[in-house]
């Protein structure tokens, strides 16, 4: 992507976030259109919610950042509730329900460390 360029651009666990995105709407496609406002909708919004409180919260305080990233953590949570439930009712298979809790996992690690990173940041 050429010309301009934010700072939340180049953090990792927001690259991390807009890649789950993509897999989760990959995954989607896949569920039955019965689910197209339902299941479908819910974890497209929640993975999507990931990358944006990231981004939204980047441009704030170090306190209200660590409050998106909050709100991003309880995101991930959402989409492991909808991969489980993709997974239980046969709309994805166990291999993409397993890379999706990869992701999700990799992605809550990268957030508790940047809360961690703001903490610190704060207290020196």
């Amino acid at each position: 992507m050429d010309g301009v360029k934010f700072n939340f651009e180049d953090l990792k666990v927001y690259q991390k976030a807009l890649d789950f995105a993509d897999f989760a709407y990959s995954l989607t496609h896949k569920f039955p259109n019965s689910e197209k406002y339902g299941l479908s909708s819910q974890f497209s919004r929640a993975a999507v919610s990931i990358a944006l409180n990231i981004s939204e919260g980047s441009g704030d305080s170090d306190p209200q950042f660590h409050r998106f990233l909050q709100i991003a953590e309880g995101s991930v949570r959402e989409s492991v509730t909808c991969t489980t439930i993709g997974f239980r009712r046969g709309f994805i298979s166990n291999e993409e329900n397993q890379k999706a809790r990869n992701l999700l996992l990799e992605i809550l690690k990268m957030i508790r460390s940047l809360q961690i990173y703001l903490k610190n940041k704060k207290t020196n």
